[in-house]
């Protein structure tokens, strides 16, 4: 179980909060969509999830320990993130998932470590990449790159700050496909920072309304309303079924 309570960020002292008293839960194996305007709070949201900041007031609980009570090498085995822009070197697929390895490695890489490198980057379907460099390959393939390196971590909590970010929709769905595999397989509780309501809809289990850095509201798909989202994005639209499946257009 994720359990976030009553945090609070700002950015200095004297500054209003950028985030108030946002709390909720989430069970593992759940895709949770984080959503709400830019300047909502979201991405640092993320980030006090995972240790890079530290809230004001609050607690964030993974396994029933607070991650900010415990010491980064613990929390890096709990939690992975991957930002929104990552910094691409020439490293090969392999070595660059092998990263991820870091927080369990001690005096030398193991073949335990090895052997998770290689499940990974089958499971995320760049095999045949795996010797290839990073700064060689397609934006949808170096995001699957910095994926099998938040997995390879094992981690409890999954954080992605707009994964289909500059992504074409075919790459936007098999890289959200693929989360929400991951996610049901392997326990993991997911958070990502989504900006396509109708993409959140289909991948997201549950979903998280941000509204100048408040919970507007918290819960399954009937949440998702045209009064919602009227209200936290200023937008007028409508949210319909279509093959069975419920997406989002703008009136």
């Amino acid at each position: 179980m994720i359990r976030v309570k009553n945090i609070s960020y700002s950015y200095g002292a004297g500054e209003r909060d950028v985030l108030k008293n946002i709390s909720f839960d989430a069970p593992f194996g759940e895709c949770v969509g984080i959503l709400g305007n830019n300047g909502a709070g979201k991405s640092t949201l993320i980030t006090c999830l995972c240790k890079i900041r530290t809230p004001t007031m609050g607690r964030v609980c993974v396994d029933s320990r607070d991650i900010h009570k415990i010491k980064r090498l613990e929390a890096a085995r709990l939690i992975s993130y991957v930002a929104q822009k990552n910094e691409i070197s020439q490293m090969t697929v392999f070595d660059s998932v092998l990263l991820g390895r870091k927080p369990y490695i001690k005096l030398s890489v193991s073949q335990t470590d090895l052997d998770i490198c290689e499940s990974i980057i089958e499971q995320v379907g760049l095999s045949n990449y795996r010797l290839r460099y990073i700064n060689e390959l397609s934006g949808g393939e170096q995001q699957k790159v910095m994926l099998a390196r938040a997995l390879v971590q094992q981690p409890k909590l999954l954080l992605l700050d707009e994964p289909t970010s500059n992504l074409d929709p075919k790459n936007q769905h098999e890289m959200l496909a693929l989360v929400r595999k991951t996610a049901l397989e392997f326990k993991i509780s997911v958070f990502m920072v989504l900006h396509d309501i109708s993409l959140a809809l289909r991948y997201c289990d549950k979903f998280l309304f941000l509204k100048q850095g408040e919970v507007y509201k918290y819960g399954n798909d009937s949440i998702v309303t045209k009064e919602t989202i009227s209200d936290v994005y200023d937008i007028r639209g409508v949210v319909v079924e279509v093959n069975g499946r419920k997406v989002f257009a703008i009136e």
